[in-house]
């Protein structure tokens, strides 16, 4: 009699924990929002993501990846989607979320972080002030995924100020605003989903984007020309809901931090690269790139681009100081 109770006490008590606990096998689903093409190289690096944390959980993690603002957010307001939990995750262009923190201005500053190795380096400076302004929302950092090196597509070669003068462009940020517009441009700020339909409208005549960015939407099918400026090279991050990553149990946690980690890595090394394999792609659809921009316009866009960097400084505060001092610091100079 006495077995047969500690019997039936250990069986009650098996119960007990996995009524209260994480199911054996349970399958947790989510969903992932992302702005741009499932073509272009966030597409591409969330379905690396997703298919490592699927490995790595043992298909216990499912998540469901909607490209091209497909579930209706722009990146400007995945931040609170995710924040709020209509959203799980999402990969998000940083630069929409200024209004948030100036933080997010950082990685688009003009002729900051011109080349991937640049852009690596300030990300690695920056990440924990990433990481404090998502925690304050109720999100966690994943990882970042880079932009190559920003540029100009247009219907003619920009190789001088003239070349932009009144230019109807789009910029992404309140950084390529103030710049261009100092150049003398006529730039507006736009979502990437907003630009194609802009373009057949004739509401611009070029974009401030990567090699990347107009290679994934096909602009050959809109504009003529690539001008290689490398002003920028803006970041994407994935973030997601704090409470959707707390139930997980552990070790699912773990697994998502892990394929977070790897998806990281596997960003950065797609980026290097890439460019040369979209200029390819660009000449055989007719486009003519142009990389002998003048030395003397892109000294005048950077002195354009000084009171964008001088507002963020100011913005920032001390934080933005110790960055950049970092981040030059890092860079040798």
């Amino acid at each position: 009699m006495n077995y047969l109770r500690k019997t039936l006490r250990v069986l009650t008590c098996l119960a007990l924990a996995l009524s209260v606990g994480p199911a054996w096998g349970e399958t947790f689903k989510f969903d992932m929002a992302n702005e741009y093409a499932p073509t272009s190289i966030h597409g591409e690096n969330d379905m690396f993501f997703i298919k490592t944390l699927q490995k790595l959980s043992g298909g216990q993690i499912q998540i469901t990846h909607h490209p091209g603002a497909s579930l209706g957010y722009k990146s400007k307001d995945q931040f609170d989607a995710v924040t709020d939990g209509a959203i799980p995750i999402a990969d998000t262009y940083v630069g929409p979320l200024r209004g948030i923190d100036p933080i997010f201005l950082l990685s688009s500053l003009p002729f900051l972080a011109k080349t991937i190795d640049d852009a690596k380096i300030l990300w690695t400076v920056s990440k924990p002030y990433y990481q404090k302004v998502l925690k304050k929302s109720n999100q966690i950092l994943l990882y970042a995924s880079p932009w190559p090196p920003s540029g100009l597509w247009a219907k003619k070669p920009v190789r001088s100020l003239e070349d932009l003068k009144n230019l109807k462009m789009r910029t992404y940020d309140p950084n390529g605003t103030i710049t261009f517009k100092n150049a003398g441009a006529a730039p507006i700020q736009l979502s990437w989903s907003d630009v194609v339909p802009q373009l057949g409208t004739g509401g611009i005549e070029a974009v401030l984007t990567s090699a990347e960015g107009g290679v994934s939407s096909k602009f050959w099918d809109l504009l003529s020309h690539f001008s290689e400026i490398n002003y920028s090279s803006p970041l994407n991050m994935i973030h997601m809901n704090a409470d959707a990553f707390a139930g997980l149990p552990k070790d699912l946690q773990k697994a998502v931090m892990d394929a977070a980690d790897m998806a990281n890595e596997n960003a950065w090394k797609a980026a290097y690269g890439r460019v040369q394999q979209n200029y390819k792609d660009m000449k055989a659809n007719g486009m003519t790139v142009v990389t002998d921009v003048p030395a003397d316009f892109l000294n005048s866009l950077a002195e354009a681009g000084k009171p964008a960097v001088e507002e963020w400084l100011q913005k920032m505060g001390g934080d933005g100081e110790k960055i950049l001092s970092d981040y030059r610091k890092q860079l040798g100079q």
